[in-house]
């Protein structure tokens, strides 16, 4: 029963000395992690969505190298360690460490990185690591370089005590930025030396703040497109074409009105939406009563302006459960610079749209491009290609024991509880896993958290956050081994 369950958990993690265990993990940050990471930062190994030449220039080979042989010079007990590589595929680590019962916990990460972008404060870029107080600045400290040294650890720090923890898989893949399109490949092929995780531990997620530990319960899906519009052949002197020829942008505008409210930001297309679940929305309501305002200290806005709203409630659900449309890229608008008065031949629009968790992505992009194709206006040539899209994930409804793990490790590293919370983002290996493995819980966890500005300029970790995660993560392993890991105690989905 859940009762006694409970009470096996609170008798058993007393057996965890945390004290101990933090300090461990702290020197380990300190000695062995940050050198390491810091090196790791100056890699440019670019995801191959951005770097089309990856294999010749060798980054990713030297990024992986790296953990590699950190992971060897640090190894677990009984660790066993694979770099896989494909043909025309990226490599990925494959970490096994037996453990005192069969019982599995999969703790994933990865290792590639986004491209460098602008802005970047004077003193700061994407491959000069800088530390600055509790900060390590530079692109992939946070988003994800840090989950295989946390990983790997977390279960030295087990070991080091002399506890018990079941057999540990780490995956550690390269190509999430470009939306897993590698793991797929190898997930087919590794699943019989993965067995059937019970508990998995994803380790490329946010935090809302840095005071407490964060359980990512959803993540948002994805739909690509390229909007193109052609109207002329060639361009033409606007002052020959203006008010014969239609302006291509003008059509684009059009076009999205088709899919966006311009007033309100809000999509249009009903097969984006989904109903929302109340244990959601009560995990919405739970975090906006704990942030309030603070929500919007993450973002850097220009003097004067202001978000789309100012409901806490309303923005937190906005970013988590409701669609949204941004337009990240064009071509065929030179640069100002560069601008004469020529109406031109055509305008292309990337859009980049993010699903409800539970919306389905192919009926989304069927939806979209059905909507900007449609009766062209002035018969020009219109097309909407759908270049990538994932589903996104809702996690299972976790047994209140498991719960209690959590929270036990976060006061223990915080002195506050667990909070769960819906991320914005997308993370397709969630939906993977979830579909391979539909029994198994799920911890999703990561750094992320404010102004840390993954994906943007002075991107940063926060270190006290990665070494407290890496102390929950640590207690979560070895409290589940002792708790669920007992022939007498009940199965952990009976609760």
């Amino acid at each position: 029963m859940i009762v006694s369950k409970i009470q096996y958990i609170e008798k058993m993690s007393i057996a965890v000395n945390f004290s101990q265990l933090q300090q461990y993990i702290n020197q380990t940050w300190e000695d062995k992690i940050l050198p390491t990471l810091i090196d790791y930062i100056r890699i440019p190994n670019k995801s191959p969505l951005f770097d089309a030449h990856w294999e010749a220039n060798g980054h990713m080979d030297k990024a992986v190298k790296l953990l590699a042989d950190w992971c060897h010079a640090h190894a677990p007990r009984g660790m066993q360690l694979e770099v896989i590589r494909e043909p025309g595929h990226t490599p990925l680590i494959f970490i096994e460490v037996p453990g005192n019962s069969e019982r599995t916990v999969l703790l994933y990460g990865h290792c590639d990185k986004q491209p460098e972008m602008t802005g970047w404060n004077e003193g700061l870029g994407p491959w000069q690591p800088v530390l600055r107080g509790d900060k390590l600045y530079g692109r992939g400290g946070a988003d994800d370089g840090y989950s295989t040294f946390a990983a790997l650890t977390a279960i030295n720090a087990i070991q080091a005590q002399g506890l018990s923890h079941p057999r540990c898989v780490i995956l550690i893949e390269a190509t999430e930025e470009s939306g897993s399109q590698d793991l797929l490949f190898y997930l087919e092929q590794l699943l019989p030396r993965i067995g059937t995780p019970e508990l998995i531990v994803c380790l490329d997620s946010g935090c809302v703040n840095y005071e407490q530990l964060w359980m990512t319960t959803s993540l948002r899906g994805m739909v690509k497109a390229t909007l193109r519009v052609d109207i002329l052949q060639e361009g033409v002197h606007s002052g020959t074409a203006g008010g014969i020829v239609p302006s291509s942008f003008q059509i684009a505008r059009q076009l999205l009105d088709r899919i966006e409210d311009a007033n309100t930001g809000k999509l249009l297309l009903p097969e984006l939406f989904v109903e929302i679940p109340q244990q959601r929305v009560e995990q919405v309501r739970q975090t906006a009563d704990l942030l309030g305002q603070t929500i919007l200290d993450n973002f850097s806005f220009v003097k004067g302006a202001q978000a789309i709203t100012m409901d806490p409630y309303e923005l937190l659900l906005n970013s988590t459960w409701r669609p949204a449309l941004e337009i990240v890229g064009a071509d065929g608008l030179p640069s100002i610079g560069n601008a004469s008065n020529v109406l031109r031949p055509y305008t292309s629009l990337r859009l980049s749209f993010r699903l409800p968790p539970s919306c389905d992505s192919d009926q989304a992009g069927a939806a979209i491009k059905k909507a900007l194709e449609a009766n062209p206006p002035y018969h020009a040539k219109i097309t909407c290609d759908i270049t990538d899209k994932a589903d996104g994930w809702n996690a299972p409804l976790a047994p209140e024991a498991l719960l209690k793990t959590f929270h036990t490790a976060s006061e223990h590293a915080y002195g506050k509880p667990l909070m769960a919370t819906g991320e914005g983002g997308t993370i397709p290996f969630m939906g993977m896993l979830g579909k391979k493995f539909p029994q198994a819980q799920f911890l999703v966890t990561g750094v992320l958290g404010p102004g840390s500005n993954a994906h943007g300029p002075n991107e940063f970790l926060h270190i006290p956050m990665a070494k407290k995660l890496t102390a929950c993560v640590a207690e979560v392993i070895a409290t589940y081994a002792v708790a669920f890991s007992q022939s007498e105690s009940p199965n952990l989905h009976d609760s």
